[in-house]
């Protein structure tokens, strides 16, 4: 009777370890796979297919930034049958990811943007929104190009300057102020890393963000256009000064 003990007891630990990780901390929910990705574009192209070209999407306002406005609804992909469990990664099935539609009009594509960025970001512009309440004036620091800035970190009481986990690579991203005061993250590192290291055929005048989702599953949101001159990234309002 020692084995059955024994076997018992391992199945209780089993059983014990997944009630002490909830469902957003098991591996599953941790980061977005390409079986996951393939069966969500799967679901959305027979959904276009079948609405007359149609998408899964939320309404979102017009002036939503392009990598968060076509947020995907996938009610309605479950509605038509077309999906069964949402992926574990999923916001809806509690894990960290908003999936998301790029390209809606040419070629609908199927990414995923990280919400715990959405919570270090929030946090950061509510501290903006407390200083700018008071001072009439964003805590903006030193120009960085046309209508972009340093943020005055010290200005809202941070000791050091707030950077964000980068989900291409393991660079830590530095944020920025436009002039609005509305904080952004600045990828030029990773896009510098993109543009040296990845095929590509993005020109001067074309919004290099999409060079990071030709090769990742991650959108880059919270953030304005960039392009490429002398094979390094610009913000777009450079290029248009």
């Amino acid at each position: 009777m020692k084995w059955l003990k024994l076997l018992i007891l391992s199945l209780l630990m089993i059983v014990l370890s997944g009630c002490l990780y909830p469902s957003s901390q098991l591996k599953k929910n941790q980061v977005p796979n390409q079986v996951q990705l393939d069966s969500v574009q799967n679901a959305v192209e027979q959904f276009q297919k079948d609405s007359g070209g149609l998408l899964p999407i939320k309404t979102k306002p017009q002036e939503t930034p392009i990598f968060q406005k076509y947020q995907l609804d996938f009610s309605k992909l479950k509605e038509r049958g077309l999906i069964g469990e949402l992926p574990g990664t999923s916001f809806e099935n509690g894990g960290h990811y908003q999936y998301v539609i790029i390209h809606p009009e040419t070629n609908p594509t199927v990414k995923v943007l990280d919400l715990r960025t959405t919570e270090e970001l929030r946090s950061l512009q509510l501290k903006v929104k407390f200083y700018q309440d008071s001072n009439r004036y964003p805590p903006l620091g030193d120009q960085i190009a046309r209508g972009v800035y340093a943020l005055d970190y010290e200005k809202i009481g941070l000791e050091e300057e707030p950077m964000i986990d980068s989900p291409y690579s393991q660079q830590m991203l530095p944020v920025y102020l436009n002039e609005k005061g509305e904080v952004l993250i600045d990828y030029r590192k990773d896009l510098y890393d993109y543009l040296q290291n990845k095929e590509h055929s993005y020109e001067s005048g074309d919004d290099i963000r999409y060079l990071l989702t030709d090769h990742a599953p991650f959108v880059p949101g919270y953030s304005e256009a960039y392009t490429v001159k002398d094979g390094e990234p610009i913000f777009m309002s450079e290029y248009n000064s």
